[in-house]
């Protein structure tokens, strides 16, 4: 059955109303302008993230007289820095905003280059993670003022497939390859080309991005009157997207109070352990397995590049990846051999970029008024980086003996919880969504000719939300 919504209008509505040719039309459109440029930041975004675990086995900690444990360290002060400044950075027109991030974050990359010493490894690291942290929730809410609620998961989907082309091609595969045969060119050593020229890429692009991020979709040039005048009747009747909202603090205690928030938070939280502790300790684990440097970093490329192809072929319901993710991480655990645990990395790698384009969709979609979908979103990562915190803090050379095994089962573990997770957060909403249809067959909701102030406060709680599982 098509979800239904309460319209401005008093009348219930389908996602088959706003299937038209002309509306099909629309979102071409939109995701022309939206997607590759978006895609294209997050993809350099995580690039100058990750890129740090190339410039390791490049021989960055050995130049910088930087230990293990310190490594460690380094790594994790990025994420804290992106949890105190994961801010809901939605209120900013996107146009000026999102590009400037990207200029901030590839002039600190670039940095990463120069740096001469570990105290300057660990500033510079703290930096990027507060340059980077506005991104992902600003581009989140772009979607929702763009799209219809079930129209953003494949978006996000496609958005998020940038960090594991960003590991093919980028950081950790063929560019890393490439650029750390430039050593000694310059005076300068292969890892620090691998910050300097991949910053300077990300400073390029987003001079660029200044001309073709959009703004609101109330201002937004590339579309004519008429077709914005669509896109707000497709807004209106499915979310509370088109509507001006007044920031109100009531909204930020409904997200605060509100257990499917804290829900899509902790789904995260385990997926992001594993995400991060895998993309910036693969080149690392790979090695560990008996190959060269070189081999390692090129051997990335099959693993990112099946996690792409995961992405984008994957289906919202397949939310619960970590079975795939969990077997990755089982042939790790259970395999001796070089072939046997490079096949349990392919799985890992599909399971976990799949999981987590598919969980980070949730509250945009389920998440209503404006400012409480803000909220949820910057919380789910924020929480959930945290989760990123303590995975490269236990992938840590003391618990590296039998290749990673005590992080294996703790990632194992993490798995387990953001699974359970997401079966109560199903659970819930199905559930939910079959009352609530019960109620209307009933003629028990409450009159659908709700105002439009009575129909934002009660955003996800109107008797005629539905919830996208």
């Amino acid at each position: 059955m098509s979800p239904t919504v309460a319209s401005e209008k008093g009348s219930d509505t389908t996602i088959d109303d706003f299937d038209t040719l002309e509306d099909r039309a629309l979102v071409r459109k939109i995701d022309l302008r939206l997607i590759p440029i978006l895609t294209l930041l997050y993809l350099l975004s995580f690039l100058d993230r990750t890129n740090i675990g190339n410039a390791k086995i490049l021989g960055l900690t050995t130049d910088l007289h930087v230990s293990p444990p310190e490594y460690n360290t380094a790594l994790a002060l990025y994420f804290v820095a992106y949890v105190i400044f994961e801010v809901p950075a939605n209120r900013f027109d996107p146009q000026i905003w999102l590009p400037t991030l990207t200029l901030l974050w590839g002039i600190v990359s670039i940095c990463q280059g120069l740096v001469v010493n570990k105290a300057g490894l660990f500033g510079i690291r703290f930096l990027l993670g507060a340059a980077e942290a506005g991104l992902f929730p600003g581009v989140i809410y772009v979607f929702s003022v763009y799209y219809r609620r079930h129209e953003r998961s494949w978006r996000v989907a496609i958005f998020f497939g940038g960090a594991a082309l960003a590991g093919a091609f980028g950081g950790k595969g063929i560019l890393a390859y490439a650029i750390g045969k430039m050593d000694g060119v310059g005076g300068r050593k292969g890892w620090e080309w691998i910050f300097i020229l991949e910053g300077i890429l990300t400073v390029a692009v987003a001079i660029l991005a200044y001309f073709i991020v959009p703004t609101w979709s109330h201002k937004a040039k590339f579309l004519t009157e008429s077709e914005k005048a669509r896109l707000f009747q497709r807004l209106n009747a499915d979310s509370d997207a088109a509507l001006i909202e007044k920031f109100e603090w009531v909204y930020v205690k409904q997200a605060l109070t509100d257990h499917l928030v804290w829900g899509y938070a902790m789904l995260f939280h385990g997926f992001a352990f594993v995400l991060y502790s895998l993309s910036l300790f693969l080149p690392t684990i790979i090695a560990g397995l008996g190959f060269q440097s070189w081999q390692a970093q090129l051997m990335t490329v099959p693993p990112n590049s099946l996690a792409a192809i995961s992405i984008w072929s994957g289906s919202p319901q397949n939310i619960i990846q970590g079975r795939r993710l969990s077997l990755g991480y089982i042939i790790l655990l259970t395999t001796k051999t070089a072939g046997a645990q490079y096949v349990g990395v392919l799985f890992a790698a599909a399971g976990v970029y799949t999981g987590n384009a598919l969980l980070l969709s949730w509250p945009g979609e389920n998440v209503s008024a404006q400012t409480k979908r803000a909220i949820a979103v910057a919380m789910q990562i924020t929480i959930g980086d945290i989760g990123a915190i303590a995975g490269v803090l236990i992938y840590r050379p003391n618990f590296s003996a039998h290749r990673f095994r005590k992080p294996h089962i703790i990632a194992i573990g993490y798995l387990t919880f953001s699974a359970l997770v997401t079966v109560y957060l199903y659970t819930w909403m199905t559930r939910e969504n079959r009352k609530r249809d019960a109620a209307a067959r009933e003629g028990k909701e409450v009159d659908v000719k709700t105002t439009v102030e009575e129909r934002q406060r009660l955003g996800d709680r109107h008797p005629n939300y539905r919830y996208v599982t």
